[in-house]
Protein backbone atom coordinates (compact mmCIF):
# COMPACT_ATOMS: atom_id res chain seq x y z
CA UNK A 1 0.00 0.00 0.00
CA UNK A 2 1.16 3.23 -0.87
CA UNK A 3 1.29 6.38 1.05
CA UNK A 4 2.81 9.94 0.10
CA UNK A 5 2.00 11.79 3.12
CA UNK A 6 4.98 14.25 3.80
CA UNK A 7 8.08 13.04 6.65
CA UNK A 8 8.18 15.94 9.48
CA UNK A 9 12.13 17.08 9.69
CA UNK A 10 11.41 18.02 13.46
CA UNK A 11 10.78 14.42 13.95
CA UNK A 12 13.37 12.65 11.17
CA UNK A 13 15.99 14.71 12.96
CA UNK A 14 15.55 12.52 16.47
CA UNK A 15 12.67 10.63 16.39
CA UNK A 16 12.87 11.08 20.24
CA UNK A 17 9.38 12.93 21.40
CA UNK A 18 10.14 14.07 25.12
CA UNK A 19 7.16 14.24 27.21
CA UNK A 20 6.63 16.41 29.91
CA UNK A 21 3.70 15.49 32.25
CA UNK A 22 4.09 18.00 35.26
CA UNK A 23 6.15 20.26 33.84
CA UNK A 24 5.33 23.60 35.02
CA UNK A 25 5.12 27.16 32.91
CA UNK A 26 8.16 28.45 35.06
CA UNK A 27 10.23 25.50 34.36
CA UNK A 28 9.03 24.66 31.01
CA UNK A 29 11.38 26.50 29.34
CA UNK A 30 14.88 25.94 30.87
CA UNK A 31 13.80 22.34 30.44
CA UNK A 32 13.06 22.82 26.59
CA UNK A 33 16.18 24.75 25.80
CA UNK A 34 18.20 21.27 27.93
CA UNK A 35 16.58 19.21 25.18
CA UNK A 36 17.07 21.23 21.95
CA UNK A 37 20.39 21.59 22.88
CA UNK A 38 20.92 17.62 23.65
CA UNK A 39 19.25 17.20 20.04
CA UNK A 40 14.91 16.20 20.89
CA UNK A 41 13.55 18.29 17.95
CA UNK A 42 9.84 17.19 19.42
CA UNK A 43 7.97 18.09 22.98
CA UNK A 44 4.96 17.07 24.16
CA UNK A 45 3.29 18.58 27.61
CA UNK A 46 0.21 16.54 28.26
CA UNK A 47 -2.82 18.45 29.22
CA UNK A 48 -3.24 17.30 32.43
CA UNK A 49 0.07 19.50 33.83
CA UNK A 50 0.18 22.14 35.66
CA UNK A 51 -1.39 24.90 33.78
CA UNK A 52 0.08 23.33 30.16
CA UNK A 53 -1.09 25.96 27.81
CA UNK A 54 0.93 28.56 29.57
CA UNK A 55 3.77 26.32 29.36
CA UNK A 56 3.15 25.78 25.76
CA UNK A 57 2.73 28.75 24.94
CA UNK A 58 6.32 29.78 26.57
CA UNK A 59 8.08 26.90 25.05
CA UNK A 60 6.85 27.42 21.61
CA UNK A 61 8.07 31.14 21.62
CA UNK A 62 11.27 29.93 22.83
CA UNK A 63 11.74 26.89 20.85
CA UNK A 64 9.23 26.62 18.27
CA UNK A 65 11.81 27.34 15.62
CA UNK A 66 14.08 24.84 16.04
CA UNK A 67 11.37 21.77 17.71
CA UNK A 68 8.10 20.68 17.23
CA UNK A 69 6.24 22.02 20.12
CA UNK A 70 2.65 20.67 21.26
CA UNK A 71 0.18 19.00 23.62
CA UNK A 72 -0.49 15.61 24.65
CA UNK A 73 -3.30 13.67 26.41
CA UNK A 74 -5.71 15.72 24.19
CA UNK A 75 -9.20 14.41 23.82
CA UNK A 76 -11.37 17.03 22.05
CA UNK A 77 -11.51 19.36 19.63
CA UNK A 78 -12.36 21.94 22.16
CA UNK A 79 -8.40 21.78 23.13
CA UNK A 80 -7.18 21.32 19.85
CA UNK A 81 -8.05 24.67 19.38
CA UNK A 82 -6.58 25.89 22.37
CA UNK A 83 -3.26 24.27 21.71
CA UNK A 84 -3.14 25.87 18.28
CA UNK A 85 -3.74 29.62 19.80
CA UNK A 86 -1.18 28.97 22.28
CA UNK A 87 1.26 28.23 19.67
CA UNK A 88 1.65 24.28 19.76
CA UNK A 89 1.63 22.35 16.50
CA UNK A 90 1.60 18.99 17.63
CA UNK A 91 -1.41 16.96 18.70
CA UNK A 92 -1.14 13.98 20.68
CA UNK A 93 -4.20 12.00 22.35
CA UNK A 94 -4.21 8.56 24.25
CA UNK A 95 -7.25 7.43 22.13
CA UNK A 96 -7.90 7.51 18.09
CA UNK A 97 -10.88 10.45 17.89
CA UNK A 98 -11.37 10.87 13.82
CA UNK A 99 -13.13 14.60 14.89
CA UNK A 100 -9.92 15.41 17.02
CA UNK A 101 -7.33 13.92 14.12
CA UNK A 102 -9.58 15.99 11.61
CA UNK A 103 -9.74 19.00 13.82
CA UNK A 104 -5.69 18.49 13.93
CA UNK A 105 -5.28 18.64 10.45
CA UNK A 106 -7.67 21.73 9.79
CA UNK A 107 -5.81 23.90 12.00
CA UNK A 108 -2.48 22.31 10.39
CA UNK A 109 -0.85 20.74 13.45
CA UNK A 110 0.84 17.32 13.62
CA UNK A 111 -1.72 14.36 14.26
CA UNK A 112 -0.18 11.55 16.70
CA UNK A 113 -3.20 9.27 17.97
CA UNK A 114 -2.82 6.19 20.34
CA UNK A 115 -3.89 3.27 18.66
CA UNK A 116 -3.72 -0.66 20.07
CA UNK A 117 -4.80 -2.63 17.01
CA UNK A 118 -4.80 -2.38 13.06
CA UNK A 119 -8.14 -1.49 12.89
CA UNK A 120 -7.56 1.77 15.06
CA UNK A 121 -4.68 2.67 13.28
CA UNK A 122 -6.22 2.19 9.85
CA UNK A 123 -8.97 4.63 10.62
CA UNK A 124 -7.22 6.79 12.47
CA UNK A 125 -4.58 7.27 8.88
CA UNK A 126 -8.04 7.35 6.83
CA UNK A 127 -8.78 10.52 9.07
CA UNK A 128 -5.75 12.35 8.25
CA UNK A 129 -3.31 11.12 11.30
CA UNK A 130 0.44 11.89 10.39
CA UNK A 131 2.18 9.07 12.31
CA UNK A 132 0.54 6.56 14.94
CA UNK A 133 1.20 6.50 18.61
CA UNK A 134 1.83 2.36 19.89
CA UNK A 135 0.21 2.53 23.38
CA UNK A 136 0.98 1.41 25.67
CA UNK A 137 3.95 -0.38 24.50
CA UNK A 138 4.37 -2.60 27.39
CA UNK A 139 1.07 -4.45 26.20
CA UNK A 140 1.88 -4.31 22.05
CA UNK A 141 5.57 -5.48 22.22
CA UNK A 142 8.12 -6.19 19.41
CA UNK A 143 6.75 -8.88 17.67
CA UNK A 144 3.28 -7.10 17.42
CA UNK A 145 5.11 -4.06 16.04
CA UNK A 146 6.73 -6.42 13.35
CA UNK A 147 3.20 -7.39 12.80
CA UNK A 148 2.17 -4.08 11.88
CA UNK A 149 5.16 -3.15 10.05
CA UNK A 150 3.81 -5.99 7.69
CA UNK A 151 0.93 -4.17 6.84
CA UNK A 152 1.28 -0.75 7.39
CA UNK A 153 2.71 2.11 4.53
CA UNK A 154 6.36 2.20 5.21
CA UNK A 155 6.16 6.24 5.31
CA UNK A 156 3.71 5.41 8.36
CA UNK A 157 6.03 6.60 11.51
CA UNK A 158 5.02 4.12 14.33
CA UNK A 159 6.06 5.19 17.37
CA UNK A 160 5.66 3.33 20.48
CA UNK A 161 4.70 4.76 24.26
CA UNK A 162 4.56 3.44 27.46
CA UNK A 163 7.24 2.61 29.95
CA UNK A 164 10.20 2.74 27.45
CA UNK A 165 13.72 2.59 28.62
CA UNK A 166 17.34 2.29 27.00
CA UNK A 167 17.37 -1.35 26.46
CA UNK A 168 13.57 -1.66 25.33
CA UNK A 169 14.26 0.92 22.27
CA UNK A 170 17.13 -1.69 19.59
CA UNK A 171 14.76 -5.04 19.97
CA UNK A 172 11.32 -2.35 18.52
CA UNK A 173 13.42 -0.63 16.38
CA UNK A 174 14.18 -4.16 14.52
CA UNK A 175 11.00 -4.97 15.12
CA UNK A 176 9.44 -1.67 12.50
CA UNK A 177 9.61 0.91 15.36
CA UNK A 178 9.96 4.38 13.60
CA UNK A 179 10.84 6.54 16.88
CA UNK A 180 9.94 6.33 20.71
CA UNK A 181 7.35 8.72 23.32
CA UNK A 182 9.33 8.98 26.47
CA UNK A 183 8.20 9.77 29.35
CA UNK A 184 8.93 8.79 33.04
CA UNK A 185 12.26 7.89 31.94
CA UNK A 186 13.29 10.81 30.71
CA UNK A 187 11.10 12.98 32.61
CA UNK A 188 8.90 12.67 35.89
CA UNK A 189 7.67 16.55 38.05
CA UNK A 190 10.35 17.64 40.15
CA UNK A 191 13.32 17.46 37.88
CA UNK A 192 15.30 19.74 37.15
CA UNK A 193 16.68 21.07 33.79
CA UNK A 194 20.49 19.52 35.10
CA UNK A 195 18.44 16.47 35.53
CA UNK A 196 17.11 16.25 32.17
CA UNK A 197 20.42 17.09 30.65
CA UNK A 198 21.11 13.74 31.81
CA UNK A 199 18.46 11.09 31.04
CA UNK A 200 18.00 13.19 27.41
CA UNK A 201 21.64 12.33 26.93
CA UNK A 202 21.07 8.80 27.98
CA UNK A 203 18.07 8.59 25.78
CA UNK A 204 19.94 9.80 22.62
CA UNK A 205 22.56 7.67 23.03
CA UNK A 206 20.63 4.40 23.23
CA UNK A 207 19.17 5.67 20.00
CA UNK A 208 22.36 5.86 18.29
CA UNK A 209 23.04 2.51 19.51
CA UNK A 210 20.23 1.06 17.72
CA UNK A 211 21.75 2.01 14.18
CA UNK A 212 22.30 -1.53 13.74
CA UNK A 213 18.67 -2.38 14.42
CA UNK A 214 18.03 0.37 12.10
CA UNK A 215 19.42 -0.62 8.75
CA UNK A 216 18.35 -4.08 9.72
CA UNK A 217 14.96 -3.10 9.86
CA UNK A 218 15.04 -0.98 6.62
CA UNK A 219 17.04 -3.86 4.65
CA UNK A 220 13.61 -6.17 5.39
CA UNK A 221 11.18 -3.86 4.17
Amino acid sequence: MADHRAADPHFSALPLIAILRGVTPDESVAIGHTLVDAGFRVIEIPLNSPDPLESIRRLATACGDRARVGAGTVLTTEQVRDVAAAGGTLIVSPNANPEVIRATKAAGLWSAPGVATPTEGFAALEAGADMLKLFPAEQLGPRIVKAWRAVFPRAVPLVPVGGILHDDMATFVAAGASGFGLGSALYTSGMTAADVRQTAAAFVAAWERCRPARRSADSAR
